[in-house]
Parts: C-alpha cells; sequence; structure tokens
C-alpha cells in the first residue's frame, strides 16, 4: 500500500501547496487531467476527502491539511539526504594506489601530493616504490609512474615531468688518482657505482646518446644498489663513478662535492608520466590526481 501511495502523495502535497492542478501539473510534468484523475483514486484508496474542490481554486481539507503537515517534513528530511548521498558520490575520495620508482615519487610525486592532500582530507595516496615495470593491472594499482618511453602503448599517459637528463659524476678525491674519461668507452677503465633493475634481471647498462648516436656501456665496480640515495653516498664518498638523474646531483657538483664528465654524451630524454589502463573508470579522486600531477611546463 505504501509503496503505491509513494508518487501519489508527493502529487497531492504539490497541488495543496500550489492550491491549483494547473501548477501543480506543471510543477510535475504531468497533465492536468491526469493529475485530478490520480487525486480521485488516491482518495478512493484512504477513503476520505483531501481536496475540496471549486470552479476557481483548490485546497485541502482538514484530513487533507492534517496528511499535509505529516508528509511535509518527511518529504524534505528525504530530499536533504539524497542530496548528501549525491555529495558523496561526487565528493573526492578513497585510496589511489601507485607504483613508481624512488626519484619520480621524491622529485614529482611529493612536492605535488604535499600541496594538494591538505585541500582533500578523505583521498588517500599509496605509494609503493618498484623499478620493475610492474603489471599494474595484474597488481591493482591505479596507476604507475614511467619515464615516457616506456609507457606500453594501450595505456592512457600523462605527462608529470619535465625532460630529464643523466649526469656521470665523481667526487674531487676520486679524479686526483683517475683520468676524467672523454668518451663513455673510457667508462670500461674506472670504478662505476652499479644499479641493479629487476625488471631487466641484471645489472642496468648505462644508455648515452650525442647527435642522434645511441651508445650503452657497460660498467663494472665494487658496489651495486638499487637505489638512487645509496649511490650518490657511495660516490661522494670516492668509491667510483655513478650515473644519476641530472637534478639530483646539481647542487653536489655546484658546492664542488661532486664533478660531471661526459655531460655533451647525454641528451635530454621524456620525463616522467603517470600512466594508466584506458579503460579505467576515473573516480572522482582519481581525476582530481590526475589534474593535480599534470606538468604543464
Amino acid at each position: 500500500m505504501l509503496r503505491e501511495n509513494i508518487n501519489d502523495l508527493i502529487a497531492f502535497a504539490a497541488v495543496a501547496r500550489e492550491r491549483s492542478f494547473t501548477r501543480a501539473a506543471a510543477q510535475l510534468g504531468v497533465s492536468q487531467s491526469a493529475l485530478s484523475h490520480t487525486m480521485r483514486a488516491l482518495e478512493a484508496r484512504l477513503g476520505v476527502r483531501l481536496l475540496t474542490r471549486t470552479t476557481r481554486s483548490v485546497s485541502p481539507t482538514e484530513a487533507g491539511e492534517r496528511l499535509l503537515a505529516t508528509l511535509v517534513p518527511h518529504f524534505e528530511q528525504l530530499e536533504t539526504e539524497l542530496t548528501a548521498l549525491s555529495d558523496v558520490r561526487d565528493k573526492p575520495a578513497g585510496t589511489v594506489r601507485i607504483t613508481t620508482a624512488e626519484h619520480a615519487a621524491e622529485t614529482v610525486l611529493w612536492p605535488k601530493l604535499e600541496k594538494l592532500l591538505p585541500d582533500y582530507p578523505d583521498i588517500k595516496v599509496e605509494i609503493v616504490i618498484d623499478y620493475g615495470l610492474t603489471d599494474i593491472v595484474a597488481e591493482r594499482y591505479d596507476a604507475g609512474v614511467r619515464l615516457g618511453e616506456q609507457v606500453a602503448k594501450d595505456m592512457i599517459a600523462v605527462r608529470i615531468g619535465p625532460d630529464m637528463r643523466m649526469a656521470v659524476v665523481g667526487a674531487p678525491s676520486y679524479f686526483e688518482k683517475h683520468p676524467k674519461p672523454v668518451v663513455p668507452q673510457d667508462l670500461t677503465q674506472h670504478r662505476c657505482i652499479n644499479l641493479r633493475l629487476p625488471t631487466y634481471g641484471g645489472i642496468y647498462a648505462w644508455e648515452f646518446e650525442k647527435d642522434g648516436r645511441e651508445l650503452k656501456v657497460r660498467v663494472d665496480g665494487q658496489l651495486v644498489f638499487s637505489r638512487l640515495a645509496h649511490r650518490l653516498t657511495a660516490c661522494l664518498a670516492s668509491f667510483g663513478l655513478a650515473f644519476v638523474p641530472e637534478e639530483s646531483a646539481l647542487t653536489h657538483i655546484a658546492e664542488g662535492r661532486l664533478i660531471r664528465v661526459l655531460e655533451d654524451w647525454c641528451d635530454p630524454f621524456p620525463g616522467y608520466h603517470l600512466y594508466y589502463p584506458s579503460r579505467r573508470q576515473s573516480s572522482p579522486a582519481f581525476a582530481v590526481l590526475v589534474e593535480a600531477l599534470r606538468y604543464r611546463g
């Protein structure tokens, strides 16, 4: 009975409030005759007359006034609750999981998240450091961060950082005992601090480019690390040359703690991109995060 009456009760409230079938019908989007029929059917089901009709006006009876006084507060409460549910649906909230390398997390993700998150307390971000080319769909990540040239073609890629350059650096005390390399091939005669990448299952070959010519050099040394901070620390301690993102070494170079070599062999390359599946349903939280990370030059 209640379910059958809901729409009719809404229609009754509109007629009683407007005191007019014409205005109420326009408000409800129905014809005047259909609305009049609905009211007669409601009165018949309830067994009581709700409206007094004249040729010029319509007004609620005593029973109609009593029903109206009961209905209006409940309808207003329902409308308020439905609006609140809509706000929750559209409010950026939830957890966003991102897999990335350490350098991207420290230089790109964190500086932007630090500014974003205080304004969105219901957004949670989980950042997992991983140098492997993780399958973000299989591992249930929302997105990943890679260099532009590493993003798969079936992914949506959003640039989140500028072009990058690498730098070969060594401590002044190291170069007191070893000559500076002139070409990348000279590195095979130097102690170098290596990087192991899980995806490739081995030691990373240092990559160089000059005038369109690409060159990979496999170097050797006493130390192998998987973290940038460790490679820099060992390099500063004169354990060998390191191949690191340029901006991570610039302060050390400017202050004389490191010396840069082979700069002319380190051309710029596409920087970090956020990538995610093209079929991903974008949540408000994820959409806010993407826009905050987007690189605008």
